[in-house]
């Protein structure tokens, strides 16, 4: 009688080859994500270097200064990326809001209150080397480097009036709230990883030329539009969110968002109408960012994410 054989398979050489090779792309590829997430990371954490303590202190010290000379109330809370937690080192678009209800300032221009302000300020605080006026806030320079800005808000039935844009009126009624609530909802829908997010492209649009950059509030307006209904079967993690937030803006930024505080009729005016050559121009900004992304990532390239982040 014949046998049959041994019943062992020995796979062939190529076979073998191939499943080996397949193993080690797997693990180079999931050690090439690793290194970049951690180099967003370690990114996001330089952005969040502040001493809140250090602020909260010196907001304290603001509220009484002005109170101390006014009848009415007088409330500080953090504002702008600050209160959204959106907040980047030295991109803040607005640090707090001096939110004035029922005081004789209620009926003053916002030139007027921005002086009295700033009057005040250089009265009392003795320990900063530079306090000044801008069309919107008065921004107070401290001797340790700690930078804040202070924008009034007058409190009006249905909500707050902040200096318009030519700094000679007051705007619309705005409700800030409404705006943090729904950034604060797409953020939970995605896990947490929206505000991480803002606060990389917050960073990576600082390293641009002035002219270059989209402002602070309108990059929040992109991602609350971005993420509002994110792709289920795509990962959560930071290099893949922050690289498609800039495949998307690319082409979201060439259509104006509607503003949802009231501020003006849309976020981002300054680029002017939909198509417009400013837009078209962001829009080239944000698509070649993204394909330098594409590019980093399609040569495995960590020193290209670098690159991309602001290292040196």
């Amino acid at each position: 009688m014949g046998g049959s054989g041994g019943g062992y398979y020995y796979p062939s050489s190529n076979r073998y080859k191939e499943d080996l090779d397949k193993i080690r792309q797997e693990s180079y590829d999931e050690s090439f994500e690793t290194s970049v997430n951690e180099l967003i990371a370690e990114k996001l954490g330089e952005a969040n270097s502040r001493d809140s303590v250090k602020t909260r202190e010196y907001l304290d010290q603001i509220k009484e200064i002005i109170e101390s000379d006014i009848e009415g109330t007088v409330n500080l809370q953090f504002g702008g990326s600050v209160s959204k937690f959106t907040y980047v080192e030295g991109l803040s678009d607005v640090d707090a809001l001096l939110k004035i209800n029922n005081s004789e300032l209620s009926d003053k221009s916002p030139n007027e209150v921005l002086e009295y302000i700033r009057s005040r300020f250089e009265s009392e605080i003795t320990n900063a080397n530079e306090i000044k006026v801008g069309k919107l806030a008065v921004t107070i320079k401290y001797n340790d480097g700690t930078e804040i800005q202070i924008l009034p808000a007058i409190k009006r039935r249905d909500g707050f009036k902040i200096p318009a844009r030519n700094g000679k009126e007051w705007s619309n009624i705005i409700r800030p709230d409404k705006f943090a609530s729904r950034l604060t909802e797409v953020n939970q829908n995605c896990g947490g990883k929206v505000v991480p997010v803002i606060k990389m492209v917050k960073h990576i649009n600082s390293n641009l030329p002035p002219e270059q950059q989209l402002s602070g509030y309108h990059i929040e307006s992109l991602a609350i539009e971005i993420f509002k209904s994110y792709p289920k079967e795509l990962n959560r993690t930071n290099k893949t969110m922050t690289k498609y937030f800039y495949q998307e803006a690319s082409e979201k930024i060439k259509s104006p968002i509607k503003d949802r505080t009231n501020q003006s009729l849309h976020v981002d005016d300054y680029l002017y109408s939909e198509n417009s050559p400013q837009r078209v121009r962001m829009s080239y900004i944000l698509s070649n960012t993204y394909k330098r992304m594409k590019a980093a990532d399609d040569m495995k390239s960590v020193e290209a994410w670098k690159y991309i982040l602001g290292d040196d």
